[in-house]
């Protein structure tokens, strides 16, 4: 579980990012921040994920207060934190497999028999299994998300951030991989938080969702409740997000 309690983030000291937010993350659930372009959202993500500084509140995880944790004890919990980024942010001189075993180089001290056990499981579970010794320039971005799932997952991490993981993938991809995050947050008793704006996603995989509405938390609730909401704001969101991904889909 992962708990964001009053946070707030401001840039310069002046510019309000992130207004009082308070939510819970569930452990083992896909967990979605929504909200349009300047809401706050990735900003939310990349605070509770500790790539931003908060002025106000506390993040925690677990029982563990984060944001009071010394530099040592972060390094730590970073170690249970896998990370999908926008673009998969695969290195391109290295290949498939050694994109994915990256971070067991970094954070572990296995032998390379072990690493590579490890690699192959990982590879397989997002169904690459003949992909080891090829580019990120040989592989479709589909190919691409996976492999940054499964470099995501080698570490059996507790918590998995995923910012915008269908950006740039059509929209029969874009399922795949909402299956597959779906799929290992239960299988593997992940805390899941996902940043996107792809409606599909929203109603497939959102079993808990926060809409962020200039900076505040706007609504909350999940998939079944989000189409019967009297919230003006998020109708409008959510109006808006269908009609861009039906124009994107006749393209």
């Amino acid at each position: 579980m992962i708990k964001a309690v009053h946070v707030v983030k401001t840039f310069d000291g002046t510019h309000l990012v992130l207004d009082d937010i308070t939510s819970t993350f569930e452990t083992g659930k896909t967990n979605l921040i929504i909200g349009q372009s300047g809401s706050g959202k990735t900003v939310l993500l990349k605070s509770l994920v500790g790539l931003h500084t908060i002025d106000n509140g506390n993040i925690y995880y677990d029982d563990l207060c984060y944001n009071q944790l010394s530099f040592i004890e972060k390094k730590e919990v970073r170690k249970q934190v896998g990370m999908i980024f926008q673009g998969g942010a695969l290195f391109d001189s290295l290949t498939v497999q050694e994109n994915v075993k990256f971070p067991l180089d970094m954070f572990t001290d296995y032998s390379e028999s072990e690493k590579n056990d490890i690699v192959d499981n990982c590879l397989k579970r997002v169904n690459l299994v003949n992909a080891h010794k090829l580019y990120p320039s040989e592989i479709s971005g589909g190919m691409v998300k996976r492999v940054a799932i499964a470099r995501a997952i080698v570490m059996n991490p507790k918590y998995l951030f995923c910012d915008e993981p269908n950006s740039g993938l059509d929209p029969k991809t874009s399922i795949v991989i909402d299956n597959l995050i779906h799929e290992i947050t239960h299988e593997y008793n992940i805390t899941t938080i996902i940043n996107t704006h792809d409606m599909n996603s929203v109603i497939e995989i959102g079993e808990t969702i926060i809409f962020i509405y200039n900076g505040k938390k706007w609504w909350e609730g999940n998939k079944d409740t989000i189409l019967h909401t009297d919230n003006r704001e998020l109708n409008e969101f959510v109006f808006a997000s269908k009609m861009a991904q039906r124009a994107k889909a006749n393209l």
